[in-house]
């Protein structure tokens, strides 16, 4: 198994001992994204809309480095700090997915990274 770092300026740096993305064979796993500007590494948005739009232009980077897009992706894993949120996630989130969206879980946690609002990660496959 050959397991392949891959990194782009174009979506925020990891903030701790983690890589924004692996690639094992075809299959791409990014780490968790968070709402962060890759420019500034500041936050960006108030409300739940505008930090999904952030972590889902940071994963469509992740993965667009890796030579793929966002229907590449068959999995995500989203976290929501809070479930009252869920309608507003979910109305942005299905703007990126819009026809055979990926598998997902998605769940509310108490605490995130920063103290955002959603962190998601996802699983892709890509024709190499």
């Amino acid at each position: 198994m050959e397991k392949k770092i891959l990194a782009t300026d174009a979506a925020p740096a990891a903030i701790g001992p983690y890589s924004q993305a692996v690639l094992v064979t075809n299959f791409l796993y990014t780490s968790g994204q968070i709402p962060l500007d890759p420019a500034t590494m500041e936050i960006v948005g108030t409300s739940i809309t505008e930090q999904t739009r952030q972590v889902m232009k940071n994963l469509r980077t992740i993965v667009e480095n890796a030579g793929g897009n966002l229907s590449n992706i068959v999995k995500t894993t989203c976290f929501l700090k809070n479930m009252d949120d869920f309608a507003e996630f979910n109305e942005v989130y299905g703007k990126y997915f819009d026809s055979n969206p990926p598998s997902r879980s998605c769940v509310e946690v108490s605490r995130l990274p920063k103290d955002v609002m959603v962190e998601i990660e996802a699983i892709a496959v890509l024709t190499v």
